[in-house]
């Protein structure tokens, strides 16, 4: 028995046969899925094998997710958790170029 958030969450499964591999089904999780399941690892409160249960996947999949969400955590909270106040794009240079854009669509 699977447990999803919903049936968006649910992995989806393609024949693979189709690809050249003999009648082995692949599944795909979204990342929302495998987010889930990495903290629900990361949190401890069930081991790999009552989570393998409850999500239908391999023990040796969690570990993974879990690897991944922890080396990534460091990149989604930014270096020291600041957020740079300052644009990507200079905003000033934009809208000279949408301000010459339109005189010329004008004539």
């Amino acid at each position: 028995m699977s447990t999803y958030l919903s049936a968006h969450d649910a992995p989806k499964t393609f024949n693979a046969t189709q690809d050249g591999m003999a009648g082995r089904l692949r599944r795909t999780h979204s990342a929302a899925f495998k987010a889930k399941v990495a903290m629900a690892a990361v949190k401890g409160e069930r081991t790999l094998s009552e989570l393998a249960q409850q999500f239908d996947v391999h023990p040796k999949q969690i570990t993974e997710w879990k690897r991944q969400l922890q080396e990534r955590a460091a990149d989604v909270v930014g270096a020291g958790g600041t957020v740079s106040s300052e644009p990507l794009i200079d905003l000033r240079e934009l809208h000279a170029n949408i301000g010459q854009l339109t005189l010329k669509n004008d004539f």
